[in-house]
């Protein structure tokens, strides 16, 4: 059993921070690329940032230079930086990895439960 537990969402102002954390957790031999994803209301969930388990980086055009996505490999968990948050950033949050199991070696991708960010005045 693999799991993903996601913290850190809220309610900021514009213009303020957030740091969202997501920890996998189980049956893990190997973790390769982790990412971030959200879904505003009424719109398709779509990717914000992607690490590999080498710590290249890719992000989304709306979010280069305000977001940053870190991992820490001994901790089995992946961070994402909200800086300069704008009213559309507001949307729930999803942790996605890539996982080999330990159990029976399958490579699956999983998902967190989401953690809603809110960025009103």
């Amino acid at each position: 059993q693999v799991q993903l537990v996601e913290s850190g969402g809220g309610l900021v102002q514009p213009g303020g921070s957030l740091r969202l954390s997501c920890a996998a957790s189980g049956s893990i031999f190997s973790i390769y690329a982790m990412g971030w994803y959200r879904q505003a209301p009424g719109k398709q969930r779509e990717l914000v940032a992607i690490i590999t388990s080498g710590g290249s980086t890719n992000y989304a055009d709306s979010v280069k230079g305000r977001f940053t996505i870190s991992r820490d490999n001994a901790k089995n968990t992946v961070y994402l930086q909200l800086n300069s948050l704008k009213p559309e950033d507001t949307a729930v949050y999803y942790c996605n990895s890539r996982i080999q199991r330990a159990t029976d070696s399958n490579i699956a991708n999983y998902w967190g439960q989401g953690t809603q960010v809110t960025v009103s005045s």
